[in-house]
């Protein structure tokens, strides 16, 4: 729970250390990923995972939701998924003689998307409105969704039969594209002592995880986080951030004004969470790849010579002034 005693960064600070910690409790290492979730819960944004099968993918947005106490469902991605599947229909109750809305598994506090790019684009585009607006639209009639509200989708990046690239307008609405990757070695023995000592991702509970905050709390924490400083030299940095990757010779397109508000607001969401009621350039530079990396192109030529996005944000910054 948040203690009132301290400063609102004290706090903040003290929270984001209880959820790392409960974190551990079921994840091994994943210390990056555990935090950009949640600085994009914190953020009210919408993270992409994109990792191979078995890197705890499922596993991390579980843990999520139970740090905060939140209503979790899944939904697995199939290509003969159809957007009623998602969102939910009206149906015929032939006892009352009425049309019944009947809620689709959208109606929860944080989605699990599994392999979100093996549905077509028709149920991709389902999330769309969910996503940007908070709320559905079934037969007509607008219907809001709880708060909070977040998507967390996952893709396989090497798996491309029977996919179905994300649209870019969808793309756009995740606040992260985070990569998962292999653990290190000895983080993975750490994984399989766990497993032979009895642990069951099934069964969270018995791990002792146990909830930081609830979804009611949620609110007041992001007042906290509205309360982050914002210099003037910040915000011309994030522009000469946007402005560069228009510019730039490895980029066939860059990022938007929307990337660069995202920027902004996940910088704010970390800096508050570490603990300081300002934003300080490397908060800024921390957010670039995973704000960024699925809101940009590269260009052929750049691809040809190994580059990948995270490579050439480095360039970019490397060029670009830093405030004071």
């Amino acid at each position: 729970m948040i203690n009132r005693s301290e400063t609102d960064a004290g706090r903040l600070l003290s929270l984001a250390e209880r959820l790392r910690e409960q974190a551990a409790r079921v994840l091994v290492g994943q210390d990056e990923a555990i935090e950009l979730l949640i600085v994009a819960l914190m953020a009210r944004g919408h993270v992409l995972l994109e990792g191979v099968p078995g890197t705890a993918k499922t596993l991390m947005a579980k843990t999520l939701a139970g740090l905060v106490r939140a209503e979790y469902r899944r939904i697995q991605f199939t290509p003969d998924l159809m957007p009623s599947d998602v969102v939910g229909t009206v149906v015929f109750d032939t006892q009352s003689g009425q049309f019944n809305l009947k809620r689709g598994p959208i109606f929860t506090q944080i989605l699990l998307a599994d392999e979100i790019n093996r549905a077509p684009a028709k149920t991709q585009a389902a999330l769309l409105e969910a996503m940007e607006e908070r709320q559905v639209s079934i037969e007509g009639d607008t219907q809001m969704l709880p708060d909070p509200f977040m998507v967390i989708a996952t893709q396989n990046p090497v798996e491309m039969d029977g996919t179905y690239p994300l649209p870019e307008a969808q793309l756009d609405r995740f606040l992260f594209k985070i990569k998962v990757g292999y653990l290190p070695p000895e983080q993975e023995v750490e994984v399989y002592r766990r497993y032979h000592e009895g642990f069951d991702a099934h069964n969270l509970a018995a791990t002792g995880l146990t909830p930081v905050v609830s979804p009611s709390q949620l609110a007041q924490i992001r007042q906290l986080i509205q309360t982050v400083r914002v210099e003037e030299g910040v915000l011309n940095y994030i522009a000469s951030i946007t402005n560069a990757t228009r510019a730039s010779a490895d980029l066939a397109l860059g990022a938007s004004t929307r990337a660069g508000v995202a920027l902004l607001l996940a910088s704010k969401a970390l800096a508050a969470l570490r603990g300081r009621d300002y934003i300080a350039p490397d908060d800024i530079k921390l957010m670039v790849p995973p704000v960024l990396r699925h809101r940009v192109y590269l260009r052929p030529e750049a691809e040809i010579e190994g580059l990948d996005t995270d490579a050439v944000f480095r360039r970019l910054l490397a060029k670009l002034e830093v405030p004071r």
